[in-house]
C-alpha cells in the first residue's frame, strides 16, 4: 500500500460522492444447509448492485488472524491497523462523547455474570436493557469515586455495555484484558505487560473487585469485564488524509468514537436501520463521504442464531433502493470482519465486498454473497486498500508519477 505521506498529495477535489456501508460481521460460513447467511437471505436489491459492479474479498490484518472491530474498522478508513494501534476503550469513550486528556486511561467494560467460585456464567449478563445499565452505572458512581488516589468514574453505554475512565499520573497501557473471552470459564484479571503499567493493573483490578462488591446482590450483572484498556492516541484526520468532508451514521458507541477519533462527523440519537438510511438522506447535500453501520447482523452472528442474522440482511436490502435512490458516484458494502454464528465471534475469514463505481470491469458475479464473491475481479485484498479503490472510481486521486 502507498503510504500516508504519498497518498496525500495524490488526493484531488471532486464533487463525487461515495458511501461507504458496513454491515457488521456479515460474513459467514455455511451451515448445515451448505449456505451462508448472505446466501440464505433474499437479497434482490444487493444482487443488482453486485450485477452492476465489482466483488472479491477483504483481509482486515492479514491471512489467518481475527481482528477486533477496531483495527478492522480503521483499515476500511484507509488506516495501516498495525501502525496505528488504538485501544477499545478509547473507542467506546469517544463514541459516548467523552473527551479524554493525557492522563485518561479508558476500558471498555462489560457488566456480567459471575458465580460464587468465579466462574463467569454470561460475558454479557443476559444483554440487560440500556435503562438497568444506567441504574447500575448510578449506583457504582454512588459507591466509587477513586482508587488509591485514581478519579474512577463510570458511564452507562448500551445494553450491557459501559466505559470505565481511570484519571490520574503515572498510568500506562501496555495491559491484557480482564476477560475470559467465553463462558464457564474463571474469571480473569488485567495483567501488566510490562513493569510501568503494573499501576495500571493493579488499579483495574481493585476496581473490579469493589464492583463485584457493591453488585453482589443485583444478578444477573454483578460483576464487570475491561477490555481495550488504553490511553488516546495521535492520527492523521480523515479530512487531511482523504480531503473528504465525512460523515459516520451509527447508532453504537464504539463505532462513532472510531469514527470522531479519525475526525468524522458523527450524527447522534439513532436507534434504527431505517433512522440510519433516514439520517443519509438528510445529510446527503452537506458530505462528500458517507460511512453507515449495521450492527444486528454481528450481534446475531455472536449469538449464534442464524434466522436473526439472514432477517437482518433481508431488512437492510429493502432499504438499499432508499440509498441507491440517492444516486451516488461509488457505493460500497462490506464488512469489518466475519462473525460466522457456528463460531459465535469474529473470524479470520476473509470478508465479501461489493464496490458499483462508474468506471468497473464486469466480473460475471450476479449476487453479493460468498459464493459470487469468489468469482469476483477484485479477488482479496487487504481492507487498508479498500479506501483508495473507492477514492479512485470517485475520480479523487492523481496519477502517481511523470
Amino acid at each position: 500500500m502507498i503510504g500516508e505521506k504519498e497518498l496525500v498529495k495524490l488526493v484531488k477535489s471532486s464533487d463525487t460522492k461515495i458511501v461507504l456501508i458496513v454491515m457488521d460481521g456479515v460474513g459467514d460460513i455455511p451451515d448445515k444447509s451448505g449456505k451462508t447467511a448472505l446466501e440464505q437471505a433474499k437479497t434482490p436489491n444487493m444482487d443488482k448492485l453486485a450485477a452492476e459492479g465489482n466483488l472479491g474479498f477483504t483481509l482486515p490484518i492479514d491471512w489467518g488472524i481475527t481482528p477486533g472491530s477496531g483495527p478492522s474498522h480503521l483499515a476500511l478508513f484507509g488506516y495501516d491497523p498495525l501502525e496505528h494501534e488504538i485501544g477499545r476503550g478509547v473507542l467506546e469513550a469517544l463514541g459516548i462523547g467523552l473527551k479524554l486528556g493525557p492522563n485518561d486511561l479508558a476500558a471498555r467494560a462489560n457488566f456480567a455474570t459471575r458465580d460464587d467460585k468465579g466462574i463467569i456464567t454470561d460475558r454479557r449478563a443476559g444483554r440487560i436493557s440500556s435503562e438497568v445499565n444506567q441504574k447500575l452505572c448510578e449506583k457504582l458512581s454512588r459507591n466509587l469515586e477513586a482508587i488509591d488516589g485514581v478519579t474512577v468514574k463510570v458511564y452507562p453505554g448500551k445494553e450491557h455495555r459501559f466505559v470505565a475512565v481511570f484519571s490520574g499520573e503515572g498510568l500506562y497501557d501496555n495491559l491484557m484484558d480482564a476477560d475470559p473471552e467465553e463462558t464457564g470459564k474463571m474469571e480473569k484479571f488485567v495483567e501488566a505487560l510490562d513493569e510501568k503499567s503494573a499501576r495500571s493493573a493493579d488499579i483495574a483490578n481493585k476496581f473490579i473487585k469493589e464492583v463485584q462488591q457493591v453488585l453482589k446482590d443485583d444478578h444477573p450483572a454483578n460483576t464487570c469485564l475491561l477490555r481495550g484498556l488504553a490511553k488516546a492516541p495521535g492520527i492523521t484526520g480523515f479530512g487531511d488524509l482523504f480531503g473528504l468532508r465525512a460523515c459516520a451514521i451509527a447508532s453504537y458507541p464504539m463505532y462513532k468514537g472510531l469514527s470522531r477519533l479519525v475526525g468524522m462527523e458523527v450524527i447522534e440519537g439513532l436507534n434504527t436501520l431505517e433512522d440510519e438510511v433516514e439520517e443519509l438522506k438528510k445529510q446527503y447535500n452537506n458530505y462528500d463521504f458517507f460511512y453507515l453501520h449495521v450492527k444486528k447482523t454481528d450481534s446475531y452472528g455472536e449469538d449464534g442464531n442464524r434466522p436473526s442474522k439472514v432477517k437482518t440482511i433481508e431488512e437492510f436490502d429493502k432499504l438499499v433502493p432508499g440509498i441507491t435512490g440517492l444516486k451516488p458516484d461509488v457505493i460500497c458494502i462490506t464488512s469489518d470482519h466475519s462473525t460466522p454464528t457456528d463460531i459465535k465471534g469474529h473470524s479470520w475469514h476473509p470478508n465479501p465486498i461489493l464496490i458499483k463505481g462508474p468506471h468497473m470491469r464486469k466480473d460475471g458475479a450476479c449476487a453479493f454473497d460468498e459464493s459470487e464473491c469468489l468469482k469476483g475481479a477484485y479477488g482479496t485484498m487487504f481492507s487498508k486498500d479498500v479506501m483508495q479503490i473507492l477514492m479512485a472510481q470517485a475520480g479523487r486521486l492523481k496519477k502517481f508519477g511523470a
